[in-house]
């Protein structure tokens, strides 16, 4: 456990002291309002812990006073309430180490979810379409809403590729460790023989990103409209509705085709192509910082192979944290998926932890 130094909570009560004072003493213009604003709504829950800390660690040394005292009285009341102090005060440095490690900038901010099927045909379209079906009903749980920007369907069902943007708080931290390989053992409907098959999907999460992360300039943009093919109402094969956008320096090219107006596929396109070109920019910064990711659950690299699905023994297995839950059903049905959820995000608090112990 990381130790917190009575200087460092002096510096944590110091630095919330002086930002409410500057808060309350109107001298403040308006955009050094807002910085200031914004620092103290991240120091508050900090300050906040910190204090926690401070008084328990107060209580205890009160507590060691009176065992060490000889009234018999209250040595024996001290007695009593050390144990309870002690785990308290575990509890409260474990929290407070929590929250400063440091935070990822695009934690806060909604997500988009794109989900491809892999190898095995068939099984693997279906298997995507069941993956987008789970995060779709863990995101209604969580209070969230999905909205779909565009989709490639299979003739057998599920899909071949899926983009859907998923707003609300927290999206990307609770989602950001399902990004890589999905793959699922079960026996195909189509398999007579009663033989399991492998599939597979890969699933990224990227954060969305906001106007100042990315600027995508005119010229660099290439923007093509077709008619829009498959299931999707009258305005397919007679207007053209749907947009490609290739983004000319990286390459990168994202269409939309499932609105029936040209102008909210573009929109929609466009806001694919940012998350994209930010998810680039930070895979940049975050090989710099390899080694530190190397401590964390996974590297966010979608080819490497995080979860299986094993429906004859009803498993589901995270390769990453060597987790087995045997509730398939219900993380399929996005209910119990919340479990390798947490467990993934404590997972990689605890390593983060060590690592600044280390």
């Amino acid at each position: 456990m990381t130790t917190i130094t009575p200087q460092r909570l002096a510096q944590i009560e110091a630095r919330f002291a002086e930002l409410q004072a500057m808060m309350a003493s109107g001298d403040l213009d308006s955009d050094k309002f807002v910085s200031v604003s914004k620092e103290y709504a991240e120091i508050e829950p900090v300050a906040e812990a910190a204090a926690k800390v401070k008084n328990l660690r107060d209580e205890q040394a009160g507590l060691a006073e009176m065992l060490a005292g000889d009234d018999a009285e209250m040595k024996a009341m001290a007695a009593d309430e050390v144990d309870g102090v002690k785990k308290a005060l575990e509890q409260a440095e474990h929290a407070l180490a929590l929250q400063l490690l440091p935070k990822d900038s695009a934690d806060d901010r909604p997500a988009m979810l794109e989900i491809r099927a892999g190898t095995g045909g068939d099984e693997a379209a279906l298997f995507a379409g069941d993956l987008f079906r789970m995060y779709s009903r863990y995101a209604e749980d969580q209070g969230w809403k999905v909205e779909m920007i565009s989709a490639n369907a299979s003739e057998v069902g599920g899909f071949k590729e899926v983009v859907a943007n998923i707003q609300g708080k927290g999206v990307f931290a609770k989602l950001k460790f399902e990004s890589g390989v999905h793959r699922v053992q079960r026996v195909p409907e189509t398999e007579s023989g009663g033989r399991i098959h492998t599939s597979a999907a890969t699933v990224a999460i990227l954060p969305e990103p906001e106007e100042v992360d990315v600027k995508i300039r005119t010229e660099d943009l290439r923007i093509d409209t077709y008619r829009a093919s498959g299931a999707g109402g009258q305005h397919v094969n007679k207007t053209d509705s749907a947009i490609r956008i290739t983004h000319l320096p990286t390459g990168l090219v994202v269409q939309c085709q499932d609105g029936k107006s040209q102008h909210k596929n573009k929109a929609q396109a466009m806001k694919v192509l940012a998350a994209r070109l930010y998810e680039q920019e930070r895979d940049a910064v975050q090989s710099e910082e390899a080694e530190a990711r190397k401590s964390m659950v996974g590297s966010g690299d979608r080819s490497e192979r995080i979860r299986t699905y094993n429906y004859p023994q009803g498993r589901v297995t995270d390769h990453r944290i060597n987790l087995t839950l045997h509730k398939l059903p219900e993380i399929v049905e996005g209910g119990a998926l919340g479990e390798l959820v947490d467990a993934l995000i404590a997972e990689d608090e605890a390593s983060r932890l060590a690592n600044l112990d280390g």
